[in-house]
């Protein structure tokens, strides 16, 4: 059994992912883009890399003419307000297996791209956050997913070894990130499926947290 599992948070511990998606197709129309297919490809694009990397990919595949930063605020406001108050869509099996690894005494860290005061107070308004001993946000590291920076650090502050971590992830970068790292890395798809690179990065892929929490009992 490993002692220490890392967790991404978005995609993984919360369905966020998809509710990002519905927010920009949402805002889009408003700023004369109706093409949802070509929004939630972009929206693609964005899983696993982080706000600055975000910025870039809308204004690479929008053009330089679009109005970028009233689209952002508007957006994330939007975000903000369904999310706000513990409303992020939890995860199915996050709670049964967060509640397996406290029994067994496993410790839990997230390392996440989103900035660690904002990942701090969804988990704490989702009632998670004293599940996790140690929390790492995209501005605690330099570089962020497919580098190891993020798992690394947790891995310092946990004070473990690689061949001691278990890293859940849903994103393609995740899992490079993971393998860069030295963890054994579980991808639970979410939005994006793995393809044959990505499966042959990922000691496992597993189709949910509960079948993550039933592999584990295996060891």
């Amino acid at each position: 059994m490993f002692k220490y599992v890392i967790f991404d948070m978005d995609g993984v511990i919360f369905d966020s992912e998809r509710l990002y998606i519905d927010c920009n197709k949402e805002i889009a129309p408003k700023y004369g883009c109706n093409d949802m297919e070509k929004i939630e490809a972009i929206c693609h694009k964005c899983i696993g890399v982080t706000m600055e990397q975000t910025l870039v990919i809308i204004r690479e595949n929008l053009g330089e003419d679009f109005p970028l930063d009233e689209f952002w605020a508007e957006t994330s406001g939007l975000f903000k307000e369904k999310t706000m108050g513990g409303n992020i869509p939890v995860k199915i099996g996050v709670r049964e297996l967060l509640d397996y690894l406290k029994d067994s005494g496993i410790k839990t860290a997230i390392a996440s791209s989103t900035k660690t005061d904002t990942v701090k107070r969804e988990l704490s308004e989702a009632g998670l956050l004293s599940y996790f001993d140690e929390v790492v946000g995209g501005d605690m590291i330099e570089h962020s997913k497919p580098a190891p920076d993020s798992f690394l650090k947790a891995m310092e502050v946990l004070g473990s070894s690689p061949d001691e971590c278990c890293i859940i992830e849903d994103s393609f970068n995740g899992i490079r990130a993971a393998k860069a790292a030295g963890g054994f890395s579980i991808m639970v798809p979410d939005i994006l499926q793995p393809d044959e690179e990505i499966r042959g990065l990922a000691g496992k892929v597993l189709p949910s947290l509960l079948d993550v929490m039933e592999y584990f009992k295996t060891l």
